[in-house]
């Protein structure tokens, strides 16, 4: 009898630990918020999951990715991280879509007043996103080389590791102000948008979603990223600013 009950209690753990799972996922900085409230709203409908998020600029992602980074999905702002997944076989072309769309602002001291893109020449400093590898410097910059102010405020700029950072320092006044996604700027306790960067002066911002490799593989990312397309997700991140299409 004591064999028995063993045997099923064994059996019982197992089934409960293959159940259980864990997944990893990459998210640009620019959706923590958001996607912070998403994992809760997930794991309270499968407490058996856990979803372990890294959040950081989509180019640092993408590169932990390809060294060998456990993940099983990966959100980027913008398409060229995802293309660069996708070209060293990490992630599936076909499995790519888009999963939301987002404007660039820039904000900063509430004292300050813009008007149109040329009023950012009387600013001292300006904080972006490093164009390298920060998705939102990439379109800062595409934007003042379109107006023709990329060559005079360059020695102006304080690159940031990732949006966030570039918010960081214009909340805390210790840049006139940044370039940030309107998600972002709807977060910042002091500074305020200034201005809306006109649309036409940079490629629109899209959030290309993929599960990777290991994903397909797995259940329980398969579960995530389908809840990723439900309306209680949609919800949620239309509430942070994003918008879904």
């Amino acid at each position: 009898m004591r064999s028995f009950l063993i045997a099923i209690i064994l059996s019982l753990v197992l089934v409960s630990t293959s159940m259980a799972g864990t997944i990893n996922i990459s998210v640009a900085a620019s959706m923590t918020d958001a996607v912070k409230e998403l994992i809760t709203v997930f794991q309270q409908q499968h407490p058996e999951t856990t979803v372990l998020p890294n959040f950081a600029s989509s180019g640092a992602l993408a590169k932990q990715i390809a060294q060998g980074a456990p993940a099983q999905l990966y959100i980027s702002a913008n398409p060229k991280w995802m293309t660069y997944l996708v070209d060293n076989d990490l992630i599936h072309k076909e499995r790519v879509r888009t999963f939301a769309y987002n404007t660039l602002v820039f904000t900063g001291r509430p004292d300050v007043s813009l008007r149109e893109m040329n009023d950012l020449l009387a600013l001292d400093t300006l904080a972006i996103g490093s164009p390298k590898s920060v998705p939102a410097g990439q379109y800062a910059q595409q934007a003042l080389q379109a107006a023709g102010l990329y060559e005079q405020l360059q020695t102006r700029l304080v690159l940031a590791k990732d949006v966030r950072q570039a918010l960081l320092y214009a909340d805390r006044g210790e840049v006139d102000g940044a370039f940030v996604y309107k998600t972002d700027a709807l977060l910042a306790q002091h500074a305020k948008i200034l201005l809306d960067v006109p649309q036409h002066l940079y490629n629109e911002v899209t959030y290309p979603i993929a599960l990777t490799h290991s994903g397909e593989k797995s259940a329980e990312a398969g579960a995530f990223a389908a809840f990723l397309s439900t309306e209680k997700a949609t919800n949620i991140l239309e509430r942070y600013g994003f918008v879904i299409r």
